[in-house]
């Protein structure tokens, strides 16, 4: 199943300023359709820190399962 990639960045742009808040963000780097999983990258004050694959996983992953139909799971690219 294709992910709706305009969904994507819809609900991206809507965690984002969270990340912003703290100096960090994050940019779509690609999509899997055959597995459903999202690649992004963390930049900024996110690309460094120590918590950031929990912000991925209980974060952003969470929100893009919940919203975007397709989506299995997310990972980051350094």
């Amino acid at each position: 199943m294709a992910i709706d990639k305009d969904l994507l960045e819809v609900v991206l742009d809507a965690v984002r300023p969270s990340l912003q808040a703290d100096g960090g963000d994050c940019a779509l780097v690609g999509v899997d359709d055959e597995t459903g999983v999202v690649t992004i990258e963390m930049t900024g004050a996110c690309a460094g820190c120590s918590l950031s694959e929990v912000t991925i996983s209980q974060g952003i992953e969470r929100v893009l399962r919940d919203n975007v139909p397709g989506v299995t799971g997310v990972r980051a690219v350094m």
